[in-house]
C-alpha cells in the first residue's frame, strides 16, 4: 500500500454506529478528517466524533431517502472539512419483507425505503461528491455492499437487490471517473458483529450463521473498515472497480 502522507477529508455515511463507526475510526487513526453522517442519531454521531483520534471532525445529517437533503449534506461536509477526497457510502437499512408473508402495503413501503436509502441515496451522494473530488485533484469512493448481492436475500429481497445495484453502480462509476483520478471500489461483507445483526446472532440461528464460515465466527467491523481503508488508499488506484469480499469464506463466488 502507498503510505498515507497528508490528511484527507473523508465523508462516511451511516457512521454513528457499527461498520460506519469503525470506518470513521480507521480513517481518523491515520490522520484524516472525518465527517460523521447520521440520519436520526445525532447524539450517537456526536459521541463518535468525540471518540475519534485527531481533530477537525464534524457531524452531518440527512435522510438518505431525501435527494435534496443528501445533496446538502455532501456539500456541508465538504465545506466543513475544507474539501472532500473520500466518500464512503455505508448508510443502509435492513428490514425483513419476505414475499410470501408480507402484506401488499408493507411490501411497497419497505421495498421503496430500502432501495431509496441503500441504493438511490448512495448514488445521489456520489453524484454530489464528484465535483468536490475533481476539485481536490482526485480521490476515492468506496461503497459498502453485501454478500447478499451475490447469494440472494430471500427474506429481504430489496436489500439484496439494492446491494447488487450498488455493486453495478460502483463499477460503472469506476469507468466513468477514472480519467478524473477518482477510484471507485466496493466492499461486500457477510454478517458483521454489529447492533443491526445482534438479533440474528444472539438468537436461535446465531450458531448456524457463525458456522457458515470455516473460522466459526462473523466479521468484526474493524475488518470491514480495513478493506475500505485500502480501497481508498493511493495504492489501490489501479484496483478501481474491484469488489472485495469480507465474509470469512462463508460464500465463495467465481
Amino acid at each position: 500500500m502507498t503510505e498515507q502522507t497528508e490528511s484527507r477529508a473523508v465523508l462516511v455515511t451511516g457512521a454513528s454506529r457499527g461498520i460506519g463507526r469503525a470506518i470513521a475510526h480507521a480513517f481518523a487513526a491515520q490522520g484524516d478528517r472525518v465527517a460523521v453522517h447520521h440520519g436520526r442519531s445525532a447524539e450517537a454521531a456526536e459521541r463518535v466524533v468525540a471518540e475519534l483520534a485527531g481533530d477537525g471532525h464534524v457531524v452531518v445529517q440527512a435522510d438518505m431517502a431525501d435527494a435534496e437533503a443528501v445533496g446538502r449534506m455532501v456539500d456541508d461536509a465538504a465545506a466543513a472539512l475544507g474539501g472532500l477526497q473520500v466518500l464512503v457510502n455505508n448508510a443502509g437499512v435492513f428490514t425483513a419483507h419476505p414475499p410470501l408473508t408480507t402484506s401488499w402495503e408493507d411490501w411497497q413501503e419497505l421495498v421503496s425505503r430500502t432501495l431509496a436509502v441503500n441504493l438511490v441515496g448512495a448514488m445521489h451522494a456520489t453524484f454530489r461528491a464528484v465535483p468536490h473530488l475533481v476539485a481536490a485533484g482526485g480521490g476515492a469512493v468506496v461503497n459498502v455492499t453485501s454478500r447478499g448481492a451475490f447469494r440472494g436475500e430471500p427474506n429481504t429481497p430489496a436489500y439484496g437487490a439494492a446491494k447488487a445495484g450498488l455493486n453495478a453502480f460502483g463499477q460503472s462509476m469506476a469507468q466513468a471517473l477514472a480519467p478524473q483520478g477518482i477510484t471507485v471500489g466496493s466492499v461486500a461483507p457477510g454478517f458483521v458483529q454489529t447492533e443491526m445483526a445482534r438479533e440474528v446472532l444472539d438468537g436461535p440461528s446465531g450458531d448456524a450463521v457463525r458456522a457458515q464460515s470455516p473460522y466459526g465466527r462473523v466479521a468484526r467491523p474493524e475488518e470491514v473498515a480495513s478493506a475500505v481503508l485500502w480501497l481508498a488508499s493511493p495504492g489501490a488506484r489501479f484496483s478501481t472497480g474491484t469488489i472485495i469480499d469480507v465474509n470469512g469464506a462463508s460464500y465463495l463466488r467465481s
